[in-house]
């Protein structure tokens, strides 16, 4: 398997074996991620002209492309320079001109000989009631007629590469294109009406209309659902391996669950009860578990978190959390601590913070299996951390985290099975692309006892407004955060803005009331800021961005947003979950400048219709586009060349459900179908698969 089959070779060849591709051109197809022919197959063209001959230009309204059969009558050389060349031309209908600027007398006289007939094609347009063609795309002699298609596609270009490079180029690829073997599904081929591999490269590049460049068209469909395939193959490997490479089965007798539950003062939705379940029978098999946990803002992960920690010590194992900053790790200590001490189980928190005697103590402890629980920062992955017996890791905010954490995570125990707790909710089809080699549990519901929360939309100058709605739940002892805008071109800017806000308020309602944090200052101050406003000493926080993540005071019941219309939709749904935790009615305030664009429009008002995280996270994919939507720079989206995510969603579960049901039945690839299924990956330039493979 190490190497690429044959067959594929003249794909992968260097592109100046293709004809017109030179050097500097192939230096040029860069621009448009072209290092191979392989790549000009997956290069669809993005529209198309149609070239159908008329009898003459009379009969079409102009400006327009035309394709007509003309008489050439006399040639017009240029008057002066800078002057263009003109031939006058008739068609069946009436004469009229080619225009050329800066070319060679003699050539235009053996492109276009007086007296004989040739077959033009280029865009008309009319000046002073006389039509005339600049530069025709194509001059023809009558026995190449046929060379001209009907319907010519039109390709993406990029600086020094032209239509004519590409379309040549396009051309001999798709001659170098072999019969392969059929690696798609034939009864799914068969009811989606799809071409042959082949049969659809020729199709998507030759097409007849404008319906046949749509995302739609059978062809186009076919080329993004293998792309599809190949992507969902290869994290279907990955999760396979990893189910293979051994875990430790560990089996929870209830000893420590079953009380911590019934002592809870509501009862677990049957969300959170699912997802307890599908952790525990992870943890009880002997793979490794890879498991992520997506719920919206406060459905309730940290609970699901607590359950599976305690079956790991059931077991006689122990776990550790990470959480992305120390404020949220003391938070989830905070959160856990007494739950676990009334069953016996000892938590211990490990942040930077930690130095001394103190560490030494809780290290000791640690490796002697007397905490049994730790929840930490990045301060976990120390040299100086050693544990008994590491069983379980409980990563909060996927995002922040990467792969190469988790390999640390694993030096430190051996198969320690993995949960990924996110509270941003992730489109169905961006979640399999992204965590498709995860097992998915959902949290869909709120936990009893949360409160909904009013969401009004307030235009800027209604300030004043505003700071009395803030003057009542002052004194009514509820608390509440104020946001103001990142303004990205300069940190100075948005600390003024955050800053003057600050002022602004401790003067209206005391020195002692509001506390203020931002990016710029020293960690130790912002926990300060932050500690203060938790434990209720300050009523009023004023924040950037810094506080979306996880924090949680439940007795803060009011969320003002300032220049709401600068937030993406998810920031803003992150931001006002941040209130609705205790029993007081919380509101939310969308402040914004008029006039507001319709974009932005539509997202605050959707703010306003829902609190469904899930719909949210679907329209703002469909507003924004996935790059943006888990952020282009660490999206790790794998680059699809003809296949659409935002559109075509539902494909990507049918490939995901094929890629799973082929490796369920030929988990090697060793049948005639697996065989054709490898020599896709090749052809995709999947070679992490490969190798999984070849390992596996």
């Amino acid at each position: 398997m190490g190497t690429r089959p044959d067959i594929l070779f003249p794909l992968f060849a260097a592109l100046d074996t293709l004809p017109g591709i030179g050097a500097r051109t192939a230096k040029a197809l860069a621009g448009l991620n072209i290092e191979v022919p392989r790549d000009f197959l997956y290069t669809l063209p993005h529209s198309g002209i149609s070239r159908q001959p008329v009898e003459s230009v009379t009969q079409v309204p102009l400006p327009a492309t035309v394709t007509v059969r003309i008489t050439v009558r006399r040639h017009l050389p240029a008057a002066s320079k800078g002057r263009p060349h003109r031939v006058e031309v008739e068609d069946a209908g009436t004469r009229f001109f080619l225009v050329f600027f800066h070319a060679r007398g003699d050539y235009l006289d053996t492109l276009l000989p007086a007296g004989q007939e040739r077959i033009v094609s280029g865009r008309v347009e009319l000046y002073d009631g006389v039509a005339q063609m600049t530069h025709p795309d194509h001059v023809l002699r009558l026995d190449q007629a046929n060379d001209l298609p009907e319907f010519e596609p039109v390709y993406p270009l990029t600086q020094g590469v032209t239509q004519k490079t590409m379309a040549k180029a396009v051309a001999a690829s798709l001659q170098r294109a072999p019969a392969l073997a059929p690696w798609i599904d034939p009864p799914l081929q068969a009811k989606r009406q799809w071409p042959d591999w082949q049969d659809a490269l020729t199709l998507a590049h030759h097409p007849k209309a404008m319906g046949d460049l749509a995302g739609g068209a059978p062809a186009r469909m076919r080329l993004a659902y293998d792309e599809f395939f190949a992507h969902q193959l290869t994290l279907a490997l990955a999760r396979a391996a990893r189910r293979k490479s051994p875990g430790i089965a560990s089996k929870g007798n209830g000893t420590l669950t079953d009380p911590v539950l019934a002592a809870l003062p509501y009862r677990p939705t049957s969300a959170q009860l699912r997802a307890i379940g599908d952790v525990a029978s992870d943890l009880a098999s002997p793979g490794r578990m890879n498991r992520l946990l997506q719920g919206d803002v406060g459905a309730g992960k940290t609970l699901v978190a607590l359950a599976a920690m305690l079956i790991v010590v059931e077991a006689g194992g122990q776990a550790v959390m990470m959480a992305p900053t120390e404020v949220l790790a003391r938070q989830h200590y905070a959160s856990l601590v007494d739950l676990a001490a009334a069953v016996g189980v000892r938590i211990e928190v490990l942040t930077g913070r930690d130095k001394g005697a103190g560490r030494a103590v809780k290290l000791a402890d640690l490796a002697s299996g007397e905490v049994h629980i730790l929840v930490g920062t990045h301060a976990v992955f120390q040299k100086d951390v050693f544990f008994q017996d590491l069983r379980l890791a409980v990563i909060d905010e996927q995002h922040r985290f990467g792969v190469r954490e988790r390999m640390q995570l694993g030096q430190k125990g051996h198969g320690v099975d993995v949960l990924v707790m996110t509270a941003t909710p992730i489109p169905r089809s961006l979640a399999l692309t992204q965590y498709g080699d995860m097992d998915v549990s959902i949290l869909d519901e709120k936990p009893a006892g949360r409160k909904s929360i009013t969401t009004a939309l307030i235009a800027a100058t209604r300030l004043d407004e505003v700071m009395a709605h803030l003057a009542r739940a002052l004194e009514n002892g509820q608390q509440a955060y104020w946001v103001c805008p990142l303004v990205e071109e300069s940190e100075t800017l948005e600390l003024t803005a955050a800053e003057e806000r600050f002022k602004g308020l401790r003067a209206r309602f005391g020195e002692d009331t509001v506390a203020l944090v931002h990016g710029q200052m020293p960690p130790a101050d912002k926990d300060a800021a932050m500690a203060a406003f938790q434990s209720g000493a300050r009523q009023v926080l004023v924040a950037t961005t810094v506080i979306e993540v996880g924090v949680d005071v439940p007795n803060a019941s009011i969320m003002v947003i300032e220049g709401a219309e600068r937030f993406g939709l998810a920031q803003l749904h992150q931001l006002r979950g941040r209130v609705g935790r205790g029993s007081a009615k919380s509101s939310c305030l969308l402040m914004y400048t008029a006039p507001l664009g319709e974009t932005a429009r539509k997202r605050l008002e959707l703010m306003r219709e829902t609190e469904d995280g899930f719909l949210i996270a679907e329209t703002d994919l469909e507003m924004r586009g996935a790059g943006d939507v888990i952020g282009t720079v660490q999206s790790g989206l794998p680059r699809f060349r003809v296949a659409d995510l935002e559109t075509q969603s539902g494909l990507m579960e049918v490939a995901q459900d094929d890629a799973r049901a082929l490796l369920l039945k030929d988990p090697k690839l060793e049948s005639e179908r697996g065989q054709a299924a490898r020599v896709l990956l090749w052809l995709m330039g999947q070679d992490e698969a490969i190798r999984l493979i070849s390992v596996g």
